[in-house]
């Protein structure tokens, strides 16, 4: 079986976001793109457990997912690198670091980085954002530092009450940053 390879495209602003199935959660559901149709919004973020720059943003990932809870807004984590090649990556470790910070929202292994190819991921953290209807509309960085007292733009945060407000999302691309999803 030949497995995905990083894309040199993804999809753009506006397209249908493709459909996934069937990912294994480190609670033992399985969770798909159908698994959230109750939820106004849609957060992807494609992590890592041994990135730095995926480290200094599960603060703020559990608190965007927290402040955005009760406006049917919900965040979703995939791990998509290769846990033979990257062994704090495995299930097991996912498990681990779900429970060691306290993570709020399903955290799921795309084990043959089918969806991470799908979607254009190339790094970690690596956000997309898809409205109701499951379109892209925001697809890019959480915000512009890695170190939380630097951050001076909120970009997923500024997308999300974009959306939330019936706006244009006013950015709606923006470069990723952090360590390469390991294939």
């Amino acid at each position: 079986m030949e497995l995905p390879q990083a894309r040199t495209e993804t999809p753009t602003i506006g397209a249908g976001a493709p459909d996934f199935g069937n990912l294994l959660g480190v609670d033992g559901e399985r969770y798909s793109l159908s698994s959230f149709q109750d939820k106004r919004l849609l957060v992807l973020l494609f992590i890592s457990n041994g990135c730095p720059t995926v480290k200094a943003c599960q603060d703020r990932m559990i608190k965007i997912q927290r402040d955005y809870s009760g406006k049917k807004v919900q965040l979703l984590a995939l791990n998509s690198n290769n846990s033979y090649l990257s062994p704090a990556d495995t299930y097991a470790e996912m498990v681990l670091r779900f429970q060691e910070k306290g993570f709020n929202f399903p955290y799921v292994k795309d084990e043959d980085r089918s969806v991470a190819g799908a979607y254009g991921a190339i790094c970690t953290p690596h956000v997309f954002l898809l409205d109701e209807e499951r379109r892209f509309r925001y697809r890019g960085r959480i915000d512009d530092s890695r170190n939380p007292e630097r951050v001076t733009v909120s970009d997923l945060r500024n997308a999300i009450d974009d959306l939330l407000a019936d706006k244009s999302v006013r950015v709606s691309e923006t470069t990723p940053f952090g360590c390469s999803i390991v294939w």
